[in-house]
């Protein structure tokens, strides 16, 4: 029974390491990299608790089987069935079609009529068939990714009560736990979201005239017909072309699939390309079809006949390729809202609506998620436009009115506040996998927008962040305020299920720009380093990246509450346990899950293309190698800001902040020294670091360091060496969040100072290893437990020394080491 439990549990661990969610879109939030991730995660805590075992695992069914089961029944069961649908539909609607395309325009008139509205009907009840499998396949990835992960989720917990060690376990995983919980709320917000937004577009469509066509890369595609003359006779096959208006190409490709019997041995080519030259409506007496219309192309003699779906299909073709039809004006979707604008008297309705929230009910549980009763909002409105020296009744108007109002404000204004011009750019910005591309690049787009947007802008996110500061009264955290504004302030020019799948990077985009308000709105962004590109592609999925508790085996009984969601390609550190937040409420911003994390793939810094970073370590692509013990958190307040990459290579067993070179023990006796250091470099800066001077920190165009942050990772290193585990390279903003920034630049410039002297002064040492080390790159040291080293000497990786050992120089961790 034993065995056989392990061997079962040993699998299901396996499955879950291999298991890959499908992206839907180019790009993932970082909630959904976290939830994918966390797949991985439960397999390495399932090893470990294998170990452990006292007891048999019970209610399995319950809380994994069985909701599983479900899932697969409803949902992915559901799909087969709308597939099933859709394809009788399909086959039903198109011979219905080819019935209907061939009834001779010669017949009566009221034939014809007869023959035209029924097949609009058909045409109705496959479009429903279609938007209801597309729709439902939407639902059933999207569901995939909280569905499948709670009820594992709740497995696991449910483990630990069956465990002699399981209340020990259960604490330790907590963190983690919370966190994720977190990411599956964000995720099914966002699903939640999305989804509303698609049913209306399904509404929309559904009501939208015959001939409106939907946005695409194309002037015009979709199914045309194509007379091919044959030697008796000519026959029409349906082909599906497209046609760009700029190059004029037009493209064809042949989709029916025929008998073998009727292809005479032939297999379907690629698709054909060929410049157009011009294009004429077919006279209707010169045709026995309807719907037609010639066009002449410089690769072919003679014309090609076409013929469309319907007539409003025809106008369309014949105005994409310029033909003789008139230019039909394409219909909108949107319907026709009463539009406000960004002038003194929008100005002034913002200010005013801001100003009543602030003063009386900024508190308030839920603001800006409940709505207010749409007459009054309505009533509301109407001052929006009024004159400038208007004064809303604090007595007539409650907050949930007022907030309302402000955000139809912003909804109804003819172009978002972040235009449409600069969308798609912030939308590439937010899907940058370093935070420090994200924030640099968002920083300078706002400072692209119109001078009115952005000061719209500046006194809207000013006030969220406010409203933010109080979410421990309002719960409205900054991930939820930019779930609320994100589609309003970055709303898509274009309605279509591409664009909905873009709200959570909207979001992302309204939560970073919140969350940065004083550094975006109060410093202009850094015009003489260009802003970084973005990868030409994602040659490796983020969700790819190595997860991992410790990269060695896990000692029993040791939980790190920070995880380690970090890759071996690059240098992101988590916090140390005793640093790292326990999942707080602000932890719910969706794009702060990697918070300041390094770049998994871009290039490495360097100071030649940061000139302003005088005291930033270039950053190796492989700092991170197997064998380092550090742990990434996926907490969302574990911000990793550039002292990871200036404090790090000082704050070692061998250096302090003076000039003498301690022992670890030493080091560990001199806690009280470090601490008084701090005031000292605090009242010397005139600086106390606070949490939106962290976040200042973490773009590369100001070189900011964290004085307090410097020492409470100083502090946990001596903590870890006390205990003698593995040092954590860590940062913790945790300790700095009720503290205000005075002149953080000050601060930077002391402690930058410290460490470029710390690093001009260590001399080497010899140094003996605490642990083994296999290398994973060349300039990496392997080395046993127990190892000797010799010429010991901070290097400028961050947390990297170089030694040498058995005649061999190269890296070796820092908290792999002791000195001698």
């Amino acid at each position: 029974m034993r065995d056989g439990l392990s061997l079962a549990v040993q699998r299901f661990s396996q499955s879950l390491q291999e298991f890959q969610f499908e992206c839907i879109g180019d790009a993932e939030t970082d909630d959904e990299i976290s939830i994918a991730q966390s797949l991985k995660e439960f397999s390495q805590l399932l090893s470990t608790m294998e170990e452990e075992r006292k007891r048999l695992i019970q209610n399995a069914d319950d809380v994994l089987i069985s909701p599983l089961e479900r899932f697969r029944k409803e949902q992915i069961g559901a799909v087969k069935e709308g597939k099933k649908q859709f394809d009788k539909e399909t086959e039903r609607y198109y011979s219905v079609l080819e019935k209907h395309l061939s009834l001779s325009s010669k017949k009566k008139e009221s034939q014809l009529h007869e023959a035209d509205s029924q097949m609009s009907k058909d045409r109705q009840v496959f479009y429903d068939a279609s938007l209801q499998y597309v729709f439902k396949i939407q639902e059933v990835q999207e569901r995939k990714k909280f569905e499948f992960v709670e009820p594992l989720l709740a497995f696991l917990q449910g483990l630990f009560t069956f465990y002699h060690e399981g209340y020990e376990l259960a604490s330790e995983f907590e963190p983690y736990k919370q966190q994720l919980q977190f990411n599956l709320q964000n995720a099914r917000k966002n699903f939640e979201s999305t989804r509303a937004e698609v049913e209306r577009l399904m509404k929309r469509i559904r009501s939208a005239e015959e001939d409106f066509k939907a946005p695409s890369c194309f002037t015009m595609e979709g199914y045309l017909y194509i007379q091919e003359k044959r030697p008796l006779g000519s026959v029409w096959t349906r082909y599906y072309c497209t046609y760009e208006k700029s190059s004029k190409v037009f493209t064809m490709s042949n989709t029916e699939a025929r008998p073998a019997s009727r292809q005479n041995g032939l297999v379907n080519g690629t698709p054909e390309m060929f410049k157009l030259r011009s294009c004429v409506r077919r006279k209707t007496e010169s045709i026995d079809k309807r719907f037609c219309f010639d066009i002449e192309v410089v690769e072919r003699h003679g014309v090609i006949t076409l013929q469309a779906l319907c007539e409003a299909n025809r106008r369309l073709w014949m105005e994409a390729m310029d033909g003789k039809e008139p230019i039909y004006t394409l219909p909108s979707l949107l319907s026709k809202k009463e539009e406000t604008f960004l002038n003194k008297a929008g100005f002034n309705f913002v200010k005013k609506c801001i100003e009543l929230v602030e003063t009386r009910g900024i508190t308030t549980l839920g603001l800006y998620r409940i709505g207010g009763v749409n007459s009054k909002v309505q009533r509301l409105m109407t001052t929006s436009t009024a004159p400038t020296d208007m004064q809303l009744d604090a007595d007539a108007w409650d907050n949930k009115t007022i907030t309302s109002g402000l955000k139809n404000y912003f909804r109804c204004l003819a172009e978002p506040v972040l235009t449409y011009r600069l969308h798609k750019e912030f939308i590439k910005a937010a899907k940058y996998d370093n935070q420090k591309y994200r924030v640099r690049a968002i920083h300078a787009l706002v400072h692209k927008l119109p001078e009115k947007n952005r000061a719209m802008l500046d006194i809207l996110t000013n006030h969220l962040l406010m409203v933010s500061s109080h979410s421990d009264q309002n719960l409205m955290t900054v991930s939820n305020l930019g779930m609320i504004f994100g589609p309003t302030l970055m709303r898509s020019q274009e309605e279509t299920v591409a664009a909905m799948m873009n709200i959570k990077f909207q979001n992302i985009v309204v939560e970073i720009i919140i969350e940065n308000h004083h550094k975006i709105f109060g410093e202009a962004p850094d015009l003489s380093v260009p802003l970084p590109q973005p990868p030409s592609s994602r040659s490796t999925p983020r969700r790819n990246k190595a997860i991992c508790l410790s990269s060695g085996k896990r000692k029993a009984r040791l939980y790190p509450p920070a995880l380690c969601l970090a890759d071996n390609d690059s240098d992101t550190f988590s916090s140390s346990p005793s640093t790292t937040p326990m999942g707080s409420q602000e932890s719910l911003s969706s794009h702060s899950s990697e918070k300041n994390g390094l770049s998994q793939t871009s290039p490495p810094s360097s100071p030649a293309a940061e000139p302003d970073l005088p005291s930033t370590a270039p950053v190796s692509p492989h700092a991170a190698s197997s064998c380092s013990p550090s742990h990434n958190s996926s907490n969302g307040k574990d911000e990793k800001h550039p002292t990871d990459n200036t404090a790090s290579p000082h704050l070692t067993p061998s250096s302090s902040w003076t000039s003498s070179q301690p022992t670890p023990a030493q080091e560990t006796s001199s806690v009280s020294s470090l601490l008084s250091t701090e005031r000292s470099l605090s009242v010397k800066g005139n600086s106390t670091a606070s949490l939106s001077s962290v976040k200042e920190s973490r773009c590369p165009s100001v070189a900011s360091l964290s004085t307090i942050s410097i020492q409470h990772s100083s502090v946990e290193r001596a903590s870890s060496l006390k205990e003698g585990r593995p040092l954590q390279r860590a940062s913790s903003v945790s300790s700095l969040k009720s503290s205000h920034s005075v002149d953080q630049r000050n601060a930077s410039s002391a402690s930058s100072t410290v460490t470029e002297t710390k690093v001009a002064t260590s001399p080497s040492r010899d140094a003996k290893a605490l642990y083994s080390c296999e290398a994973e790159h060349s300039h990496e040291l392997s080395f046993p437990q127990g190892a000797l080293f010799s010429n010991v000497y901070p290097s400028v990786e961050p947390g990297w020394f170089q030694a040498t050992y058995n005649g061999r120089t190269g890296l070796i961790p820092e908290n792999y080491i002791t000195y001698k």
